[in-house]
């Protein structure tokens, strides 16, 4: 779906107050007027000292962040839109720290803003599967333990990644943290994040043989020298991720491990739309299940 794109000024105008804001999500959230959340009802009062819209019909009280990532938040709507606008428009994301400095709150703070639009992002992506001709791999990121390189290397966490092959270039990616890569694991990657009956590609380590049970799985060994040809494109998924990781965050603990890579991934995957993300995330932000407070 196409989205509009905007730039930082057309951004500074639209929500230049609270109020901007909080239009903004009313005109979004009921594009056809008001509808009760609990009843349907399409009649409502204004509570302005509560700023809270009463059900004509069954008397229920509800809000325009009600239902949305904002909902029961005590950060202002306008530094909310603005962490949105931040957060999308940065190609190579953003630090709790720097934004915390943006937006002028303290980097706790931060944290949970990036902690809830990351959730949104990886929900968001995780409606979709991937397709046709699908490259499979695994890779160790993270850590900051120093230790051997390679499997079983300390500190690091085991991912696993699916990358569409369309012929001269990637289409879309999804990656997931796991304890290791074994047989289970893989298995419930391939079932999530590929549709029935595609081709999938890997190389023959043991661990992916269980992909030929549920795909039509192609696997070969390959070595260093031949490997960029056999799964190119989930190489460069792979390489970007970890440029993605060091330049911005200097590395990840396996702990927050997964938000990254649903950042890093939704990102990806809309990389001829840079312009658009800021509001795509906004709208995404609109109509997504509150998490927790903030």
């Amino acid at each position: 779906m196409k989205v509009a794109e905007i730039s930082f000024f057309d951004w500074k105008d639209r929500f230049n107050d609270e109020e901007s804001c909080r239009r903004y999500l009313k005109e979004l959230k009921w594009q056809n007027g008001f509808i009760c959340p609990r009843c349907g009802h399409d009649h409502s009062h204004y509570i302005t000292t509560r700023q809270l819209y009463q059900c004509s019909g069954c008397q229920h009280e509800t809000s325009v962040t009600a239902g949305t990532l904002f909902h029961r938040s005590h950060l202002s709507l306008q530094k909310w839109f603005w962490a949105v606008y931040f957060v999308g428009s940065d190609k190579g994301s953003i630090s709790a720290v720097r934004l915390s400095k943006l937006i002028d709150v303290h980097w706790r703070t931060a944290r949970l803003v990036l902690k809830k639009l990351r959730k949104a992002m990886g929900n968001k992506d995780s409606l979709y599967t991937l397709h046709g001709i699908v490259e499979v791999d695994d890779a160790l990121v993270g850590g900051k333990r120093s230790g051997k390189r390679g499997r079983g290397a300390e500190g690091k966490t085991p991912i696993i990644i699916a990358c569409e092959s369309n012929d001269k270039s990637a289409g879309f990616i999804a990656m997931k943290a796991v304890e290791s890569i074994n047989h289970k694991t893989v298995k419930s990657f391939i079932e999530k994040n590929i549709s029935k009956d595609q081709i999938v590609h890997s190389d023959a380590l043991s661990a992916l043989n269980i992909i030929s049970e549920i795909q039509q799985h192609e696997a070969r060994v390959t070595p260093a020298n031949k490997v960029d040809g056999w799964l190119p494109w989930v190489h460069i998924a792979i390489g970007n991720l970890k440029t993605f990781l060091l330049g911005t965050f200097h590395g990840v603990s396996g702990k927050y491990l997964q938000e990254y890579l649903d950042e890093f991934c939704y990102r990806f995957n809309r990389r001829f739309f840079e312009k658009e993300i800021p509001n795509r995330l906004l709208n995404l932000a609109i109509i997504h299940s509150p998490l927790q407070s903030l």
